[in-house]
């Protein structure tokens, strides 16, 4: 630690003065308070400071996602779900929320995300045939097979956020995309990666901020 010494002069009429140490030493601190406050400053003005670093959302199930029944979450299709994901394309209308059950996933200011599984693929192309009043069809079931789980997420409107990475993890673990486009925004999982046994996270990572959200197992169910 600096010692400091005090210097006696005489002033003015003879009176001796001794320059305050305590005050030297508060100066000293005030300036570097002042340059500390300047350097955080300057950080959050270059980016390099996380005055927001993460949001928190929670993941809801989208109203009237229901119609058909299904209450077993996103899997392989299987004889089953192929013909409940046909019935749910024939419901008809400019958006069944059965066919289109992400509309608003784990909404938040930053990014939208939109998924795509066998069971969507079947029930939208019957909505698609519907729409423009054709017979409903039977989908290519294999085609359907090989189809897995893909998550895309864009800007929100609005949103200068830039999307780096997505990441899901199941009890803290990360789970690995089969495959995956950072540029698009685009990432593939096997089924196994969504299965209603436990709570998932997907975090949005972006260059301004994290947004992540956990989507609960009573959620979970009734994705398609």
């Amino acid at each position: 630690m600096r010692r400091w010494r005090a210097v006696v002069y005489s002033g003015p009429m003879g009176v001796t003065h001794r320059p305050s140490t305590t005050f030297s030493i508060h100066t000293r601190r005030g300036f570097a308070a002042r340059w500390g406050l300047a350097a955080v400053l300057v950080l959050i003005a270059a980016g390099a400071w996380p005055s927001d670093a993460a949001a928190q959302v929670t993941a809801k199930a989208r109203p009237g996602a229901t119609t058909p029944p299904w209450f077993k979450g996103i899997l392989p299709i299987s004889p089953e779900s192929y013909y409940n994901a046909i019935e749910c394309g024939k419901q008809g209308g400019d958006d069944p929320p059965c066919v289109f059950w992400d509309t608003g996933l784990c909404q938040n200011d930053d990014f939208t995300l939109a998924a795509y599984t066998g069971y969507k693929q079947v029930a939208y192309e019957v909505w698609l045939a519907v729409q423009r009043g054709q017979p409903a069809p039977e989908p290519n079931y294999q085609a359907a097979r090989r189809t897995r789980v893909t998550i895309s997420a864009t800007p929100a409107e609005g949103s200068t956020n830039v999307l780096t990475d997505l990441i899901l993890s199941r009890d803290g673990n990360p789970v690995s995309p089969v495959d995956r486009s950072r540029r698009d925004g685009r990432y593939t999982f096997d089924y196994p990666a969504w299965a209603p046994t436990g709570a998932v996270t997907l975090e949005m990572v972006g260059e301004a901020r994290t947004i992540s959200c956990v989507i609960e197992p009573a959620v979970l169910q009734q994705f398609r």
